[in-house]
C-alpha cells in the first residue's frame, strides 16, 4: 500500500524534476511512512511512498522489467499475483522479489495497457516505457485506489491524492464553480471531476495512455455487467454467492504485517469477520468504536458478534473534542467531504493501526446485494408521479415543517421515480444566473436526476432496483464510501482492504436481477440467504444501522458557533453561496422548522477546507486529532 505521484514530457533538468516529485511524495508520506523510490529519466519522474506489506524486504519500488525499459510505481493489493507470477515465469520472464508489484511490469511486457483486464485487486498505477517515451496509468474497477492527473500542454502529472498537486503548483490550481456545486449537492466531488479546475479524476474500471505525440488517451477497460434474466435456480445462486464471499476473503488475508478487521456488527462486516475466521491463523482481531450516546453506539452489537466468533476484540467508546476533530477530518480530505462519518471512520481505523497495518472491511455489500432502505422504500412507491395534482401537493409538502406528519409523503406524490431516488442521495441546489451553486431552500431535485440517469445502460430500464444499485457503484460508492475509507485509514498509515468488492464477486453480484437482492421491505435478500450459518443468527435479525454521529447534538452544543457563524460566510465561501438563503436555512434549523443538518455540515466543511487551502495546509500530510485512550475488551 502506497502513495504514488509523478509527470511525464515536462522539459525540466533532471535535477529539478528529482526535486519536484520529492515534493510531490512528501505530501502523502503518511500513505507511505516506511520507504520511498524515485525514477528520474529524461522526459520523466516517479515517485512513491510505501506502506510495507508483501515482501517487506524485497519490494521497494520503483520496480523494473528484466533490462530496465518499462518502470512502475504501485499503490494497492494484486491478490492474484501468484497465479500470474506463475503463468510469466512459465513463458519465461525472470523476477527479483516476491513482491506483487513486480507482476505489473512482466504483465505489460505481454499485454501492454490489455494487462489491466487480467489484474484482480485494489490498485492504482503508473508505468513508463521508456522504449517509446509513454506513460499508462490505471484505476481498479470500483475505484478503492485513488488516482488523479492535470493534463497541459507541457505534460502530464498525476499523483494519489491532490495535495501533491497543490504541493507541486498551487498557484496553478483554481477552484472550479461547478465542483462546488457537485459537492453541495452530493457531498463530494463525482468522477471524473475535481474539486480544482483542469483536473481530473481517472474513472474506475478506466486506463490513461499517454506520449509526447498524441497526448492523453483515456479508456475504459470494465463496464459493470447487467442482469441476465430472471432468477432460474434461487438455491444455485445463494451456494455461488456463499463460495465467491469465501474465496474472495480468503484471498485477502495475505500479509507479512499483523492483520486485522473493523467490526460494526451488522451483516457485511460480521460475514467478512467470520471468513476470516476460517481462513486466519490465530485468532482474529476486530475492533469496532461507540458513542457515548446511545442512540449512535454499535459497540454492544459488535461486541455480541466478537464474542460468539471468537475474536480478540478492541472497541472505543468516543467522546470526542468535536472542534478540534471536525478541523481535523475536514482538512484530512484533498477534497471538501461532507460525509460526516468520516469522524468514526477515522476513529476506527486509528484504534486499529496501534496494533495492526492492515484491516478488512465490510464496505460495498450494500450497493451490490442491495442493502440501503432507500432502495425498497423507493421501489415501496411503486409508479411515476401523480402529475399536476401531485406536483402541487409536493410543493405544499415543501411549505410544511420538516416535522409535520406526512410531510415527505405529501413532497414524493410529485416526483418520478427517478426524483424520490435522487432526492435520498443529494441535496437539492438553486443555481444563480452565472450556473454557479447557491444552498438555497429544499426544491426539486430534476437536474440531478437527469444527471444520475447517464450512468444507467438502457437493458436496465425496467429492473429499477438493479438501476439504483448501478448509479450508487458508480457514483456514491467510489466518490463517498471509499475514498472516506481510503483518506481516514490511509491518514494513519493503515491499509485497508475491501473484499467484498472482489472482482469476481463483483461481477456475480451485478449479474443477479434487482428482484433476488432487494424487494419491497426487505434488503440483501439472496444475501441473507448466502450468509445464514456463517454469521451469528442474531445478525440476520438486526435492524441496519449507518455509521451515523451525533449531528443534531453538535449543532445544538460544540459546533453551534460554527452554525451561527454561516449567518455570516467567510468570504472564501461567500464566492459561492447566496447569504440571505444560507441565513435562512440556519434560522429554520435553529428553531426546529426543519432539518438541515446535512447542508449546514457541507457549507461548514466546505468552509473549513477553504481556509485549510488559503493557508498552504493542503500541500502538506493532514494533522491527526488526538483520540481518547482505548478501552480493551
Amino acid at each position: 500500500m502506497c502513495g504514488i505521484a509523478g509527470f511525464v514530457g515536462f522539459q525540466i533538468s533532471a535535477e529539478e524534476a528529482a526535486c519536484q516529485v520529492r515534493t510531490m511524495c512528501d505530501a502523502i508520506r503518511h500513505r507511505g511512512p516506511d520507504a520511498d523510490g524515485y525514477h528520474v529519466a529524461e522526459g520523466v519522474a516517479l515517485g512513491m511512498r510505501r506502506l510495507s506489506i508483501i515482501d517487506v524486504g524485497g519490494g521497494r519500488q520503483p520496480i523494473y522489467n528484466e533490462d530496465g525499459s518499462i518502470t512502475v510505481v504501485f499503490n494497492g493489493e494484486i491478490y492474484n499475483h501468484h497465479a500470474l507470477r506463475r503463468e510469466l515465469e512459465a513463458s519465461g520472464h525472470r523476477f527479483r522479489t516476491h513482491s506483487d508489484t513486480e507482476v505489473l511490469v512482466h504483465l505489460y511486457e505481454d499485454f501492454g495497457s490489455g494487462m489491466v483486464s487480467r489484474l484482480h485487486g485494489m490498485f492504482a498505477f503508473a508505468i513508463w516505457d521508456s522504449r517509446n517515451s509513454s506513460l499508462l496509468i490505471a484505476r481498479d474497477r470500483t475505484g478503492m485506489k485513488p488516482l488523479s492527473y492535470m493534463e497541459s500542454q507541457e505534460g502530464l502529472v498525476f499523483c494519489s491524492e491532490l495535495r501533491s498537486l497543490y504541493a507541486l503548483q498551487p498557484e496553478r490550481l483554481r477552484v472550479s464553480p461547478s465542483a462546488v456545486m457537485q459537492y453541495l449537492a452530493f457531498g463530494y466531488v463525482p468522477d471524473p471531476d475535481s474539486i480544482f479546475e483542469g483536473v481530473k479524476k481517472l474513472p474506475p474500471g478506466h486506463l490513461l495512455e499517454w506520449n509526447a505525440a498524441n497526448g492523453a488517451k483515456l479508456h475504459k477497460y470494465w463496464t459493470p455487467p447487467s442482469a441476465e434474466g430472471p432468477i432460474a435456480n434461487e438455491q444455485e445462486l445463494v451456494d455461488a454467492i456463499r463460495a465467491k464471499l469465501d474465496a474472495a476473503v480468503e484471498s485477502h488475508l495475505e500479509s507479512e504485517v499483523p492483520l486485522g478487521a473493523f467490526l460494526s456488527g451488522g451483516l457485511d462486516s460480521s460475514t467478512v469477520v467470520a471468513l476470516m475466521g476460517r481462513h486466519a491463523a490465530g485468532r482474529v482481531r476486530t475492533f469496532s468504536i461507540g458513542f457515548a450516546e446511545e442512540e449512535f453506539d454499535e459497540s454492544a452489537a459488535a461486541r455480541s458478534v466478537a464474542e460468539e466468533l471468537g475474536t480478540e476484540h478492541t472497541e472505543l467508546l468516543l467522546r470526542p473534542k468535536v472542534e478540534e476533530i471536525f478541523e481535523s477530518i475536514a482538512a484530512m480530505f484533498d477534497e471538501p467531504f461532507a460525509d460526516s462519518s468520516a469522524i468514526p471512520t477515522f476513529a476506527v481505523a486509528q484504534l486499529a493501526r496501534q496494533s495492526v497495518t492492515v484491516a478488512l472491511s465490510g464496505d460495498g455489500g450494500d450497493e451490490l446485494f442491495g442493502g440501503y432502505s432507500r432502495y425498497w422504500e423507493t421501489l415501496r412507491h411503486g409508479a411515476e408521479s401523480g402529475g399536476r395534482l401531485g406536483k402541487l401537493l409536493t410543493a405544499l409538502g415543501l411549505m410544511l415543517p420538516h416535522m409535520f406528519p406526512g410531510r415527505n409523503r405529501l413532497v414524493d406524490l410529485g416526483r418520478s421515480k427517478w426524483g424520490r431516488y435522487a432526492a435520498t442521495v443529494v441535496q437539492p441546489l438553486r443555481l444563480d444566473e452565472g450556473g454557479v451553486a447557491r444552498a438555497d431552500q429544499p426544491g426539486g431535485t430534476g437536474f440531478v436526476a437527469d444527471q444520475l440517469r447517464r450512468w444507467i445502460p438502457a437493458e436496465l430500464g425496467d429492473d429499477f432496483a438493479s438501476a439504483m444499485m448501478r448509479v450508487d457503484l458508480e457514483t456514491y460508492l467510489p466518490g463517498d464510501i471509499l475514498t472516506k475509507v481510503d483518506r481516514t485509514s490511509m491518514a494513519v498509515s493503515l491499509e485497508a482492504r475491501v473484499p467484498l468488492l472482489d472482482f469476481d464477486l463483483v461481477d456475480f453480484a451485478l449479474g443477479i436481477p434487482g428482484s433476488g437482492r432487494v424487494t419491497v421491505g426487505e434488503s440483501k435478500r439472496l444475501f441473507r440467504l448466502a450468509i445464514k450459518g456463517i454469521v451469528p443468527d442474531s445478525v440476520l435479525s438486526r435492524p441496519k444501522r449507518g455509521f451515523a454521529v451525533p449531528l443534531g447534538r453538535w449543532f445544538r452544543g460544540p459546533l453551534r458557533h460554527r452554525v451561527e457563524a454561516l449567518r455570516k460566510p467567510s468570504p472564501e465561501l461567500r464566492q459561492y453561496v447566496d447569504t440571505g438563503a444560507v441565513g435562512r436555512l440556519v434560522s429554520e434549523h435553529l428553531i426546529g422548522r426543519r432539518d438541515h443538518s446535512a447542508m449546514l455540515w457541507r457549507l461548514m466543511v466546505l468552509d473549513c477546507w477553504l481556509a485549510a487551502l488559503k493557508m498552504g495546509r493542503l500541500g502538506q500530510p493532514p494533522t491527526l486529532p488526538a483520540m481518547p485512550a482505548m478501552t480493551a475488551r
